[in-house]
Formats: C-alpha cells, structure tokens, sequence
C-alpha cells in the first residue's frame, strides 16, 4: 500500500505486511515505486550524504584516482554506489552532478553541501547537469552552477593525457569517462598503425593513438 498524498520524491519508509522495517528511499510513481537508499533505519540528511559521498571516494582511492596522471573519475555511479539516480563525476577542481529521478534533484542542495564537505578547497565548482527522463521536472531543471561559477571550459588530465572538457555544453557530463580503460587499450594497439575515428566528439580515442606511435590518424 502507499499513502495517497506521496508525491515524487518524497523520501519514504518501506515496511512488510508484518510492519517490518524494509528499507527507505525516494518514492517516484511509475514501474520503479521506491529508489532504496538504505537498508537501516536513519534518516537521508546531511550526515547520511557525507558518509555516502565519503565512501564513494575512498573506493576510488583504492584505484588510484586522482592521481597524477589522471584527475577525472565517476565519484558516485547510481545504484553501484548505493545512491539510485545519482551520477557526480569529477573534472579536476569541479564536480558534475546529473540526476536520474525527482528525489536526487529535491535533495541537490544536501549532495552539493556534503560533496564541499568532503572535499574541501579542492572543489571550486559544482555543476548540475540537466537531463530529459524526469517527464515534467525537466522544464524546471536547468543546468546550473550550485556552487562557484566556471565560464570556461576546464583542463582535466587521464592517464598523462590532457583534455579540454566543456562541462556546460558537452554530451553526458561533458566526456566519455566510462570509456577510460577502453582509450588505453587502443592506445596500446594503435603504434605504427592508421587510425580512422568516425566518432571522435572531444578526439579521446585519437588523441591515445597519437601519444602511443600511431602513424596517422
């Protein structure tokens, strides 16, 4: 059962039918009623976003990142993250966030908060990115800085290599960087060798075949 007042986004309690605690998360009408953000009973405040965010980056250090050959990541990846509608990446001294469901976008203000909690002074700017799933929300949500204010495109490094991103206008987050791994290994095939990239939007792919020998792209 669900009460008849819930409206999307509400952050919500979800019991058994022996009124056993189950889990809470946002609740959003449609195929997927309740997006769990935890499985004990506490509240989703501020604390709870800064111990999220703050585990999401100490994984990552466990894979080197940053570093210094490489300050772009994915901080938190939706559901892998435990945070369902949740994409923040990391571009050097900003961070993008792109929410997938009404309850992130409500809660925006508490993620950019705790992510400068967490952060400190090495994040200078935080960026919502819009995005078209959220059916009416969408013409509400504009991309915005939620904090500090970039006019510029930004300079990011991976794997030694530099990238100039735009943030603001570029596709996704403004770059491709679940395909990371995916530039290195073209890369290390790519010597002596011609390269045709049909695709090449910010020249990722191209721009590894060069550093690595490739004869001509």
């Amino acid at each position: 059962k669900e009460d008849p007042t819930l409206t999307d986004g509400d952050k919500v309690t979800v019991f058994s039918s022996k009124n056993e605690f189950l889990c809470a998360g946002h609740y959003q009408k449609g195929s997927i009623s309740v997006r769990i953000l935890s499985f004990h009973e506490e509240k989703t405040d501020l604390r709870f976003w800064i111990k999220k965010i703050s585990k999401a980056r100490n994984t990552r250090k466990t894979f080197a990142l940053p570093s210094e050959e490489t300050n772009t990541y994915r901080l938190i990846h939706g559901e892998g993250d435990g945070l369902p509608g949740l994409i923040i990446d990391i571009y050097n001294a900003c961070a993008v966030i792109q929410v997938h469901s009404h309850g992130m976008y409500r809660d925006r203000f508490e993620i950019t908060e705790a992510l400068r909690e967490v952060f400190g002074n090495t994040l200078k700017y935080i960026y919502l990115k819009p995005h078209n799933q959220l059916g009416e929300l969408v013409e509400e949500q504009k991309g915005e800085f939620l904090y500090g204010n970039l006019s510029e495109n930004i300079l990011v490094k991976e794997n030694g290599i530099s990238f100039e991103v735009d943030i603001v206008n570029g596709q996704k987050t403004g770059f491709f960087l679940d395909q990371r791994e995916n530039r290195k290994l073209l890369g290390e095939l790519s010597k002596g060798k011609n390269i045709l990239n049909t695709f090449c939007y910010t020249g990722g792919f191209s721009l590894y075949a060069i550093k690595n020998g490739a004869k001509m792209v």
